[in-house]
């Protein structure tokens, strides 16, 4: 089945948001926003505990208006930044709108202050018709004690702005600037880092670990400055969220944004850790099929294919073919909304230098399709990510109905249908091929991938809470790769050696900067994903309207209570625990194939 007859364009149009960047494209947008938020203070006096409903009801939706212009204006920013990193008009831009949007929120910054601080009873009573946007209501209230007075939240709000947001800027821009040269074939080619990283699954040993010492050597060429980054991060992280607004813990900040809580996460980071014994015996039997005999593998060849050809590269449309046919055997409801994403042109998968590395999905707006960047180079595992993306933009759709203001997933919950698309992309690679040798290559592919979203990711939390107390007890940058290398000895145990470069990896993990602590949300996903994709094996299509069912929620309830209804204990450790067992059955089917 072929869902495109023509070429698939490879850079998308962000001008869904706004017709241009110039005075006239964002008049309207920026006038529509000032006129808004006088509204919205021309309200304030009404902001008693006996306020009227319907006044209420008036106001929010005014936020809710205030919060689409905003993200027309700094969705734009956004993503034309992302197209090139370098271009300095792009970033003026993003500065200039940052600057809009900040002034604006300050001046309506009172409303949510009034709510945070309301009685219980006047704020249910206010909830209680509140419909679509309760539980919207009931996240703001968990950082009841945790807000400041209105002048403290506005010095803030602008301190971001040219403080840590800025430093987060130029990690980017000196990080998205990078280019690395490795020899392959003779010659020497000019890669950005997306590139440099299809080489660390290349079926040579040598050519897998000159790709990483290059990473390191090009990183470790800003190591002072990246490092430090990363210090003014973590202080100024602990100096507003411990110091000033009182959070038990820098992660409990994480946590109460997710409405995840603290005992759920240790659990999940206690299993993970504990389990850290199932990986390390497939890395064992992973070195006796590469021929590595007594030795262990190196932590250089943890992603090495079994198969000793490299795998063919993959045409883009071929690849958006192989993604649709998976998720349109699953469901055409699933198959339908990826399409959405091409025909409206919201996906840019050109290599281009200066481009933002890596891939992401950005839902903007629910009444507008998301936009997916990727940074496509052919492999197989490019193809694996591009049905990654395609899964966070199906959720968002399906999620469509709710409001702005709840249509967007907690972080924990995003990763389910992004997981869940993987696992279908591979169930459905596996069901073509029975070739026993090629089946072991994909599967053994797939559990990589999966040590790489549940180990990995977990362990760069773990490592993360012990940084922000070094960073806090003003220990050197050096210490900080100490504690790296710790931490990935305890992963690897006596399955992988590791060389002492791989201390300075964690300086080139974008997430351990922009968004501290966020990468439990992969493991948890992952995890999440493996016990609905059994009771999906188990049930059949029984279980295709519940899985729409949670994530056509999207965040207009809480985690806990969308778990609940899918019969899942979050507390529980042996859910956790059940999704280890899944892994364990992928390796001993591998062991058998």
């Amino acid at each position: 089945m072929s869902f495109f007859k023509e070429d698939i364009k490879t850079r998308w149009s962000i001008s869904d948001l706004l017709s241009s960047h110039d005075d006239a494209g964002i008049e309207p947008i920026v006038s529509a926003l000032d006129a808004t938020v006088k509204e919205i203070e021309a309200l304030r006096p009404m902001l008693l505990p006996d306020i009227k409903e319907d006044v209420f009801a008036s106001m929010l939706s005014k936020i809710e208006m205030v919060a689409r212009l905003s993200l027309k204006l700094g969705g734009y920013s956004q993503l034309w930044f992302s197209e090139d990193t370098q271009d300095q008009n792009a970033l003026a831009f993003m500065g200039r709108m940052e600057q809009i949007i900040a002034e604006a929120y300050n001046k309506i910054l009172f409303f949510n202050l009034w709510w945070k601080a309301l009685e219980d009873e006047a704020a249910e009573r206010l909830m209680l018709n509140s419909g679509d946007l309760r539980y919207y209501l009931e996240q703001q209230r968990l950082f009841k004690k945790h807000a400041l007075s209105e002048p403290e939240e506005k010095i803030i709000n602008l301190k971001d702005i040219n403080g840590s947001s800025a430093l987060l800027t130029i990690y980017d821009m000196i990080t998205s600037k990078f280019t690395f040269n490795i020899e392959i074939d003779g010659e020497i080619k000019c890669l950005t880092r997306d590139s440099l990283m299809a080489y660390i699954r290349s079926p040579l040993a040598a050519v897998r670990e000159a790709a990483y010492k290059e990473q390191f050597r090009v990183y470790g060429q800003e190591e002072s400055v990246l490092g430090q980054i990363y210090i003014y991060r973590v202080r100024d992280w602990a100096s507003e969220n411990i110091r000033v607004r009182n959070f038990s813990s820098p992660v409990n900040v994480r946590n109460l944004l997710n409405d995840i809580p603290d005992k759920v996460v240790d659990t999940l980071l206690d299993v993970c850790s504990g389990q850290a014994g199932v990986f390390q015996r497939y890395f064992k039997l992973k070195a006796k099929w590469l021929g590595f005999k007594d030795n262990p593998l190196q932590r250089y060849d943890i992603y090495t294919p079994l198969k000793k050809e490299s795998d063919k590269n993959i045409p883009y449309k071929e690849a958006v073919e192989m993604v649709l046919d998976s998720l349109n055997h699953f469901s055409p409801i699933f198959s339908e909304h990826a399409i959405k994403i091409f025909e409206s042109g919201h996906i840019d998968s050109e290599i281009r230098q200066g481009k933002r590395g890596g891939a992401f999905c950005f839902s903007v707006l629910p009444e507008l399709t998301p936009w997916v960047l990727l940074n496509y180079t052919g492999e197989l595992r490019q193809v694996v990510t591009l049905a990654h993306e395609l899964g966070h933009a199906i959720h968002s759709l399906l999620a469509a109905e709710h409001s702005l203001l709840t249509f967007q997933p907690a972080l924990p919950l995003a990763e389910t249908a992004s997981v869940f698309s993987e696992m279908l992309l591979t169930d459905r690679i596996l069901a073509y091929e029975n070739d026993h040798a090629i089946r072991r290559d994909i599967l053994a592919s797939a559990v990589d991938d999966i040590y790489a979203t549940v180990m990995r990711q977990a362990f760069f939390v773990i490592f993360e809470r012990e940084a922000h107390k070094l960073v806090a007890d003003g220990k050197p940058l050096e210490e900080l790769h100490n504690l790296y290398m710790k931490t990935l000895l305890q992963q690897f145990g006596d399955s992988v050696e590791v060389s002492e470069d791989f201390s300075r990896e964690w300086l080139c993990i974008p997430h351990i900067f922009h968004t501290p602590f966020y990468c439990y949300a992969y493991s948890f996903g992952q995890l999440l994903s493996l016990s609905l994709y059994r009771q999906y094996k188990e049930e059949g299509e029984s279980f295709k309207p519940r899985l729409i069912k949670i994530l056509s929620h999207g965040g207009a309830a809480s985690p806990s209570a969308i778990l609940t209804e899918a019969g899942i204990d979050m507390f529980d450790e042996a859910f956790w625990m059940g999704g280890f067992k899944v892994i364990e059955g992928m390796i001993d089917e591998l062991e058998q194939l």
